[in-house]
């Protein structure tokens, strides 16, 4: 990542390269542009050893604008979207590049409403911060800093609003976490103690220095599955840098795939409650096929926390979520949050009286694979058109645009589409066998393989 990525997901940056603390600055003065002058603005971090100057950097230039801050310390991206809304600010900003290496960093935003900016929002504070427009106020009308250390407490009894904390609680389960070294450190440990759970904690230091890459997928979880392993724990629950991703390991230590923990959250809530679901398109049909199952539908959207949110509002739906390990409960905020698909997942464990791999094996099952390559700019664009043009004549297909290509053909599907996050493209594809999904994603690659080739 060697260019700043502004997207609907915020931004994104190499630390001391893309994203400087002027950066930040800037970003900070066009964000409490947009708000105005008297607002007030929510600001957590991440563990990120960078995030101090970054979040000072962003604090200077709201307060220069007149916005007024109230810092929550380290905190996950979830818990500063819930004090968003708590503390009653008209905005929030948390400092975190999620799941990146620790030689990245970003800033994302909140509406007063604790969910991210909709793409019309993050297009015009791109245009704020690019025009350099930004309010000035006098020295007597800076904003004021303060400070709160209630995130972790009002989240935690959130969750707990929305679950069955007796019944998980009478199981004594034994769980493994890792945290990354990140901003679930803190607040996990406490969710679980008022869950009853005996917890063994991977890399439970607040410190930022990633005990391995935080992406929480398979190849990075090696230590997780083998502690599940060892120690007899019932799950083990992987988490990324700032608390929204969460990816679940069985009772056998074998990684599930980050795709299932929201099939597993949406199997567990329709089983109380009745409504539509919303996700992504790069989302596995598993959990159509549970929609299907319950008589409720499955609103797709593009790819983007703030366009799954967008379409749960838009459609009412009582869940969302996205296939990279994302939960979202609106009943708590309407963010990703690790913390839920933990506490759904144990109490559909305690429930059922199952376990985990039972619960994974009941749900219909896919083959999916992901593949990401670099994208030079321009380049997505042209790949798409050239995928379409190649699946448009293939029968049975059904090609939607929306968020770069995606085709469903009658067993599978296949997508790519440039990253929100990363200057890369994602080419992902799920069918009921290994070989079906390969044909596929190895046909598109070469599709993109041809087109970036032949760029002039």
């Amino acid at each position: 990542m060697d260019r700043l990525i502004v997207s609907v997901s915020g931004v994104r940056g190499v630390v001391g390269e893309s994203l400087t603390p002027e950066v930040a600055r800037r970003f900070g003065c066009a964000f409490g542009t947009m708000l105005g002058t008297g607002g007030t603005v929510v600001l957590g971090r991440d563990t990120r050893p960078s995030g101090a100057d970054l979040r000072d950097a962003v604090t200077a230039g709201l307060l220069d604008t007149g916005v007024s801050v109230v810092n929550l310390g380290i905190a996950t991206t979830p818990g500063t979207a819930l004090m968003t809304v708590e503390l009653g600010a008209d905005g929030g900003v948390v400092i975190t590049a999620s799941h990146n290496p620790g030689r990245y960093n970003g800033i994302k935003f909140f509406q007063a409403t604790g969910t991210a900016l909709t793409a019309g929002e993050a297009a015009r504070l791109k245009g704020i911060r690019e025009s350099q427009r930004h309010a000035r106020v006098g020295a007597g009308g800076r904003g004021v800093e303060s400070s709160d250390d209630t995130v972790h407490r009002r989240h935690v009894a959130r969750v707990l609003d929305v679950c069955d904390a007796d019944i998980i609680a009478r199981r004594n389960f034994k769980v493994v976490v890792d945290s990354v070294n990140g901003a679930g450190c803190i607040v996990t440990p406490k969710l679980l103690e008022q869950l009853g759970c005996e917890v063994i904690h991977l890399n439970g230091e607040p410190s930022g220095r990633f005990a391995h890459n935080p992406e929480p997928i398979a190849e990075n979880l090696a230590d997780l599955c083998a502690a599940v392993r060892e120690s007899g724990a019932v799950a083990g629950f992987a988490q990324d840098a700032d608390g929204d991703r969460l990816a679940v390991v069985d009772e056998s230590g074998r990684f599930i795939g980050e795709e299932y923990t929201l099939a597993l959250a949406a199997a567990f809530v329709l089983r109380h409650r009745k409504g539509d679901i919303a996700t992504n398109s790069a989302t596995s049909r598993m959990v159509d096929d549970l929609a299907s199952a319950a008589g409720v539908r499955v609103v797709r959207t593009p790819t983007g926390e703030a366009n799954v949110v967008e379409g749960m509002v838009r459609e009412g739906c009582i869940l969302g979520g996205e296939g990279g390990g994302g939960v979202i409960e609106p009943r708590v905020v309407s963010v990703r949050n690790s913390l839920v698909g933990i506490a759904f997942v144990l109490q559909y464990m305690a429930e059922t009286g199952r376990t985990l791999s039972e619960l994974v094996h009941e749900i219909p099952a896919y083959v999916m694979l992901k593949t990401k390559l670099p994208c030079p700019p321009g380049a997505a664009e042209r790949v798409v058109a050239a995928a379409r043009e190649a699946f448009a004549a293939r029968e049975g297909a059904r090609l939607n645009e929306d968020d770069g290509l995606r085709v469903d053909l009658p067993r599978a599907w296949v997508s790519v589409r440039a990253s929100n996050t990363e200057p890369i493209m994602r080419i992902m594809a799920e069918a009921p066998e290994r070989e079906a999904a390969e044909a596929l994603v190895a046909e598109v690659r070469k599709i993109a393989d041809t087109t970036i080739g032949d760029r002039p």
